[in-house]
């Protein structure tokens, strides 16, 4: 299974416009479309950073909407005042504790390894990261998506509750170091955001 993630930095006092132009008429569109399993958004109202992630069952799915949603991603762009950058991924890891409920929160983290030792990568998350995670207080869900051919893979754990979130935070960067260690790879970034919209379908995947 596949999914595309669009970025937007948005202006913070656009991001409820943004998230019920999403929820009110993106997601009805994209349920609608062939191999379309489900979308999240996720945002950060102090930088603005916002992500939305819908999910497909093939690639061949998730490409041939490409050309359909560009404009409509031009246009949450405009809405939120931000440029959106657009990644496609592969899902590698899906698994979820329960589901999520309101209050619920992510934290994000992107990564870059040798493409030559992807697989690797993907086993020590799934073997030594996840069981790890799992184990923090307020756990909910947590996926790897990864980028085979450029070495870029993203992580999100999903928490259920900013309390719980904030709480594992110095438990959490031990064990990215550990983890990022172990699978050779370089940590770019890490972010804390607002579970906005949950209505991905995507079976498990472990």
């Amino acid at each position: 299974m596949y999914a595309r993630s669009t970025t937007i930095m948005a202006m913070p006092e656009s991001i409820d416009a943004g998230i019920a132009e999403v929820r009110d008429n993106v997601m009805p569109r994209l349920q609608e479309m062939d191999g379309c399993i489900g979308l999240s958004m996720l945002v950060d109202r102090e930088s603005g950073r916002c992500i939305a992630t819908s999910a497909w069952q093939s690639e061949a799915a998730m490409r041939d909407t490409d050309e359909e949603l560009a404009p409509i991603r031009e246009r949450i762009g405009e809405l939120m005042g931000g440029s959106p950058r657009v990644d496609e991924w592969e899902i590698a890891v899906l698994h979820r504790d329960h589901r999520t409920a309101d209050g619920a929160c992510v934290r994000v983290t992107w990564v870059h390894v040798d493409p030559a030792n992807m697989d690797r990568a993907i086993d020590v998350y799934k073997l030594a990261a996840l069981p790890r995670a799992e184990e923090l207080s307020g756990f909910c869900s947590a996926s790897l998506l990864v980028d085979r051919a450029s070495g870029h893979a993203v992580s999100s754990v999903t928490y259920d509750s900013l309390e719980a979130m904030e709480n594992t935070r110095e438990a959490a960067a031990s064990m990215r170091a550990a983890s990022a260690k172990d699978a050779g790879a370089e940590v770019l970034d890490t972010g804390e955001f607002e579970l906005a919209l949950a209505h991905l379908r995507v079976p498990e995947l472990t």
